[in-house]
């Protein structure tokens, strides 16, 4: 079957081309037969042109046309006109032309497509995922795979202009888990031996700075095997960054620079800078998150001082016991009744709070089941500490200071859902989290984990604490979080072998387990390791957020369900008898 190549694109055509002759090539979009005349919106991934069959101009064409329907793959030969008068589409950036076929060669028919190839289509997600191929032709997706391929060549530019080295490290790597879970590739030539691939490529990113490499970028595939959610894929793609010779604040000058380039670039608009900072125990004050969304105020106050000489037994006691009362008000939520305070009494205790205190702000009074428990004094306090007004609602948890900052700080995400303070005007924030906790607890294992990883360096100042009192040890370690979403992370990584050792005891890895998990790492730091450290970037959580999407399927070409399944191609699928043999495997 002949036909032309394109002479230009289906969203190309102007004024400028009327009376050329051009060849189209692309997908039939819709067709609109009016007797004598058949319209058809001709696709492709740069646009749509309206080309015109008339009998009168080409006989043959028109009557071939009569067989086009929606998805039919053609090539189209003709003379570009402008339109008549008041049959323009100022929709279209070709709405001013049509082009005359005079020459129509089908080059593949269609079925009916499942769903329409429109953005507003009325599907469930497994259908599109099922049939992506006919997802990604439309314009929305199309959209937001161009806009990725911009990023690429946004972060390959300035890290470029910067002087870094772009290295591609291994997928088959050596298992070391810590953290989420491995996805294991059994070898067939080593018996028994398994290959890891990469949940980041941390260790590798290290050597190479060991390695003299002072700068290193990597946009680079990893995964894990863990639960899902909208936000999380099994393979996701990390710009990786290593810097040496470096401290925090070279990082985040790197980082920075980054990101005014992607607001200029993907947003058009300009990032003011530096990026704000809070302290993790700052954010978790304030917003009862290490990832909060500024987009709105709704900040959490801590009430301790208020209560300080409380009666009030419920209050006492968290304040002896070391936790926290903390408090958060709702703006002209004062008229709220019973029933709508039932409702987020029950949010905050399927949370795991035993209850919630609420207040109404009356002129010079407060109205509560509790008010009668407080003095005028600690009522006046309360109001001023929270710049309480007439017809306001006032919430408070107590409890140990974690758990409740968190469930407040989860009630702040619902009352600005609730209030509506979010909306697609909503200027972007971007935040730094800086002094992160070294090491987490975990009350099912009784023993603390790298909040990051074991590679990250305490503050040097806490370094005497490691041993004695770790969960006072704070970590050389930032987030960078924009709208409420973790984009970012990274630390100043531990580089010599004394102080490496001194974090596995710490972690109760023992010299043999630490030596069989990382031994080739800690060899290299013994060769001279200069001072280090670096960020990973989600990327497909960034570019959601660019596209203004709620999940980073919709910024994935071929993403996987919530269960890790693509339903497209069937995988994870099974595999024949032979190929189990020759990996010395079985299924039981």
């Amino acid at each position: 079957m002949y036909f032309k190549t394109r002479t230009h694109t289906c969203g190309e055509l102007r004024e400028n081309n009327i009376d050329e002759n051009v060849v189209l090539n692309g997908w039939v979009d819709t067709r609109r037969d009016l007797g004598g005349l058949i319209f058809i919106d001709l696709r492709d991934r740069y646009g749509i042109t309206q080309i015109v069959f008339e009998p009168n101009f080409n006989k043959e064409a028109h009557e071939a046309a009569g067989s086009l329907r929606s998805e039919f793959v053609i090539s189209v030969e003709g003379k570009v006109r402008k339109r008549p008068e008041g049959t323009e589409n100022p929709a279209l950036p070709t709405g001013q032309v049509d082009v005359m076929v005079n020459k129509l060669v089908i080059l593949n028919e269609a079925k009916t497509p499942p769903f329409s190839i429109k953005d507003e289509i009325d599907t469930s997600e497994d259908i599109r995922l099922k049939y992506r191929y006919l997802d990604l032709r439309r314009p929305l997706v199309q959209k937001n795979i161009l806009m990725r391929h911009k990023m690429y060549q946004v972060a390959r530019k300035y890290f470029d202009n910067n002087n870094f080295v772009e290295v591609e490290t291994p997928v088959l790597m050596k298992s070391t888990p810590e953290g989420a879970r491995d996805y294991l590739v059994p070898s067939r030539l080593h018996k028994g031996k398994f290959y890891a691939l990469p949940q980041s490529p941390q260790q590798y990113k290290q050597l190479l700075m060991v390695s003299g490499l002072d700068r290193y970028f990597q946009i680079v595939k990893c995964f894990r095997d863990e639960d899902l959610r909208a936000d999380r894929q099994p393979e996701f793609t990390q710009i990786d960054v290593e810097m040496s010779f470096i401290d925090q604040e070279n990082i985040f000058g790197i980082v920075e620079g980054l990101m005014k380039v992607f607001y200029k670039e993907i947003w058009n608009c300009e990032l003011d800078l530096p990026i704000p900072r809070l302290t993790f125990d700052e954010a978790l004050e304030k917003y009862g998150s290490d990832k909060p969304d500024l987009r709105y105020g709704l900040e959490m106050v801590t009430l301790n001082n208020v209560f300080a000489n409380t009666t009030f037994k419920v209050f006492q006691d968290h304040i002896k016991n070391k936790g926290i009362i903390t408090g958060l008000l709702a703006p002209s939520c004062g008229e709220y009744t019973r029933n709508q305070l039932d409702v987020i009494t029950d949010f905050v205790k399927k949370l795991g709070a035993g209850g919630l205190i609420w207040m109404r702000v009356k002129d010079n009074d407060l109205e509560a089941p509790i008010a009668k428990f407080l003095t005028g004094e600690e009522k006046k306090n309360l109001i001023a500490a929270l710049k309480a007004k007439p017809g306001d609602l006032i919430f408070i948890l107590t409890g140990p200071r974690h758990k409740a900052l968190s469930i407040m700080g989860s009630l702040r995400t619902e009352m600005a859902r609730r209030l509506d303070l979010i909306n697609a005007d909503s200027a972007p924030k971007l935040l730094w989290i800086t002094d992160f906790p070294l090491f987490e607890w975990d009350e099912q294992t009784h023993r603390y984990y790298a909040m990051h990883h074991p590679f990250t360096s305490p503050k040097l100042e806490d370094i005497e604490f490691m041993e004695s009192d770790p969960a006072r040890v704070r970590a050389r370690a930032y987030d960078l979080v924009l709208n409420g979403s973790e984009i970012a992370g990274g630390s100043i990584r531990i580089h010599n072998a004394e102080l490496q050792a001194k974090m596995f005891k710490a972690l109760g890895i023992s010299d043999e387990e630490a030596e069989y998990k990382f031994g080739f790492l800690m060899n290299a730091f013994k060769y001279g390791a200069p001072p280090h450290g670096g960020i990973a970037f989600g990327f497909d959580r960034l570019a959601m957020i660019f596209a203004g999407e709620k999940s980073i399927r919709e910024v994935i070409a071929f993403p996987k369900t919530a269960s890790a399944v693509s339903i497209m191609d069937d995988a994870p699928s099974t595999v024949d008898e032979e190929q189990l043999k020759e990996l010395h495997i079985k299924i039981r």
